[in-house]
């Protein structure tokens, strides 16, 4: 808002827009005016939210046509995933604090489910208005909620995995209600907690949505199929291929096949 509150529809535009993006990664917007520049990324989501209000309006007829936003280019997808060691050594310290068990729990339940953040917090273990559940009896787990909008963050379905199922039924049957709880309550937020845990094991570069991406990434070093694993994870098949496709055992492997046959080829000519 300081930076396009004053400005008018008309004035979105490139250059506009590349201005912004430059003041962003600077020492603007800070409320306190200390230097802390953002992300390129963070500006793409920022820009991002312009351009869906723009349509919004446009769409509600509060504009005549919405303007095109301009926005920094795509990162390339983070590599960044744990290894069985890592995952085990970050768990382990999550539960060294009986304080941050809950950390513990949201992390064992990302690296079994790949579900996201936001939506992991808010299942529990029975059909509810805030988000998903699990059905322990069937052994399904529910991403959404009841009468929760359907969003291009897709929630579909997904059976819940033998491992898992054994942690969340123990749970539960020790009086848990929210598959990720604290003195009873539902736990909103982990970053604080989740952070204690990635520095106390002295890892480097761990956010929470690395675990969604080690969870997928260790399904398809199983040999696992991709299509099977986009359904799984609620992810599309275009994101498995351009973002996880690599860790495939497959990956490549049709080029792979064809330089040997030409290798061969070339061996009965010499």
């Amino acid at each position: 808002m300081p930076f396009w509150g004053p400005l008018k529809v008309a004035h979105i535009k490139g250059e506009t827009c590349r201005r912004y993006a430059k003041t962003r990664r600077t020492t603007f917007g800070c409320p306190d005016g200390e230097s802390r520049p953002v992300a390129p990324d963070t500006v793409r989501r920022e820009l991002g939210t312009l351009q869906a209000a723009l349509n919004y309006c446009h769409h509600e007829g509060h504009i005549l046509s919405a303007p095109a936003v301009t926005m920094p280019p795509k990162s390339a997808p983070r590599e960044r995933y744990l290894t069985r060691s890592e995952a085990a050594k970050l768990i382990w310290h999550a539960y060294r604090g009986h304080k941050a068990s809950h950390i513990a729990r949201f992390i064992l339940i990302g690296l079994y489910s790949g579900t996201r953040k936001d939506a992991l917090l808010r299942m529990g273990f029975a059909p509810n208005t805030v988000g998903g559940w699990f059905d322990l009896e069937n052994g399904i787990m529910y991403r959404m909620g009841e009468g929760e909008r359907t969003t291009n963050k897709r929630r579909s379905p997904a059976p819940i995995p033998r491992k898992l199922l054994a942690h969340l039924k123990r749970w539960h049957k020790s009086g848990a209600v929210w598959a990720v709880e604290y003195q009873g309550a539902r736990v909103g937020d982990i970053k604080r907690g989740f952070a204690k845990a990635v520095a106390s094991a002295e890892l480097k570069g761990v956010t929470p949505h690395t675990l969604k991406h080690t969870a997928i990434t260790w399904a398809l070093q199983g040999g696992a199929d991709k299509w099977h694993v986009a359904g799984f994870f609620s992810t599309s098949i275009e994101t498995i291929e351009r973002v996880y496709g690599h860790h495939a055992p497959d990956h490549m492997e049709s080029a792979r096949a064809a330089l040997d046959g030409m290798s061969r080829a070339a061996n009965r000519y010499k």
